[in-house]
């Protein structure tokens, strides 16, 4: 499905979709900046909703929640990416979006600030993804690893294996907990970190643990950063 897409601004950018009439993209309910008259927008499962162009075209609008970039990635089913929780930020139908890797981290029971979750965006079709501040792009060889903060990664090709590590610490050292964590990303693959932690990020509703994928069927930003091949 032909979608006409445009980046607007560059400090906290905004994602403007053009759709034709019958023409649909997905995203999160109520998550939009602006639309059109002519863009219904309908609640489905997840926290996901449809935005369609009804009987003749509109534009529907979502803008990034801290500075950084929004990246347009091609989904394939031999092509698919971990993004973080709240990197989803739209996508046409087919895509699938669903917790890739989930951890909670310590014993906080808020789950917002202590529960590390990637997403899987899979299927076939066009996502695009919000990521905050600055961004570095690492590859990583197969039979290597990098180690990051959690909350530094953006983005990372389907094929990277990612483990968390505990690392302990004097409670002296680090108020209020005993622990430190890492996160080891195993190659091969292409690894986007952003520069701002995702815990400054408002955390977004979509459905985290164990939610099915959901299937949508057919019916750059900071400088110095180029988006996935």
């Amino acid at each position: 499905m032909p979608v006409h897409d445009q980046l607007l601004g560059s400090t906290q950018p905004v994602l403007s979709i053009s759709l034709e009439p019958g023409e649909r993209v997905i995203a999160e309910t109520g998550e939009f900046a602006w639309m059109t008259d002519s863009i219904r927008m309908t609640p489905g499962a997840a926290h996901l909703s449809d935005y369609t162009a009804t009987n003749q075209q509109g534009t529907v609008a979502f803008t990034a929640r801290l500075p950084g970039s929004i990246v347009p990635v091609e989904i394939t089913p031999g092509r698919e990416y971990f993004v973080h929780r709240a990197g989803f930020l739209a996508g046409t139908p087919g895509i699938e979006v669903a917790t890739g890797f989930s951890q909670v981290l310590g014993s906080s029971a808020d789950a917002a600030t202590s529960e590390f979750i990637l997403r899987r965006i899979s299927g076939h079709g066009r996502a695009w993804v919000q990521l905050c501040g600055d961004v570095v792009s690492r590859d990583v060889a197969a039979g290597t690893s990098l180690r990051t903060h959690p909350w530094n990664i953006g983005m990372a090709d389907g094929s990277v294996a990612v483990q968390l590590a505990e690392v302990a610490l004097p409670a002296s050292s680090h108020p209020g907990s005993c622990a430190h964590y890492f996160a080891l990303l195993s190659g091969p693959g292409t690894v986007w970190l952003q520069s701002t932690p995702l815990q400054a990020a408002p955390h977004r509703r979509l459905g985290a643990g164990s939610a099915p994928a959901r299937e949508f069927p057919a019916a750059e930003g900071a400088a110095g950063f180029a988006a996935p091949r």
